[in-house]
């Protein structure tokens, strides 16, 4: 992975969401305009956290996010979310 330029402010993360699932467990193929949003993705970059909350995730962490979190950025031709620290729901 190349170096990024981004260091998130606060409580936020930098998230590369894992690649959308291309076929269902049955074998079905999925075409794009069909495909699930991922929810799930590893954390790249993350802010200094809050004065009296520091971040609990750490640079490497595979994690579960909400449909909705986040919003969707373009770096060098990567998606990324960039998030607060609270939609990410669990470390996987």
């Amino acid at each position: 992975m190349a170096k990024l330029n981004i260091k998130p402010l606060a409580d936020r993360v930098l998230v590369e969401p894992a690649p959308a699932e291309e076929k269902t467990a049955g074998g079905i193929i999925i075409p794009d305009t069909a495909k699930e949003k991922p929810q799930k993705g590893t954390i790249v970059a993350i802010g200094p956290g809050k004065k009296d909350e520091p971040m609990t995730v750490k640079v490497g962490d595979k994690v579960l996010y909400g449909k909705y979190a986040g919003t969707e950025i373009t770096v060098d031709g990567v998606d990324y979310m960039i998030m607060r620290e609270s939609d990410v729901v669990a470390v996987i």
